[in-house]
């Protein structure tokens, strides 16, 4: 349920910063100009990136034991983060890539935990190593 969340999450952050310089505008009639600022997207991408670790180190300690979602996730949590350092028409590949890559995680983690079902925790950690 975390994966999906967190899946339905970075989403809405894509989405968010892609829409964002069409919806500048509407967000200061509404005084929602705030959720233009770079510290809100920090704030988002950052409770994503709290939800995706607790998500993948659920699955990690009770199915799997496969540490590479973590290097999904944190390798887009970084791109995604440092977006504003690159020239501005570089913007939107950072945001799909960053993206996708902690959708992957997330996807990665859900696979595995699905495929890991069937057995009993100590067989899945040893087996799929």
């Amino acid at each position: 349920m975390l994966d999906r969340l967190g899946i339905t999450a970075t989403s809405i952050c894509a989405l968010h910063c892609i829409l964002l310089p069409v919806l500048v505008p509407l967000l200061s009639l509404f005084g929602l100009e705030f959720l233009g600022d770079h510290e809100s997207e920090h704030i988002f991408l950052f409770v994503t990136l709290i939800l995706g670790s607790i998500a993948l180190f659920s699955g990690f300690k009770r199915y799997h034991r496969k540490i590479y979602p973590f290097y999904l996730l944190f390798l887009g949590g970084f791109i995604y983060w440092h977006k504003h350092s690159v020239d501005e028409s570089l913007q939107p590949v950072m945001i799909i890539v960053g993206a996708c890559l902690l959708i992957a995680a997330h996807v990665v983690n859900l696979k595995l935990c699905n495929n890991c079902r069937s057995c009993s925790d100590h067989e899945c950690g040893t087996e799929l190593e």
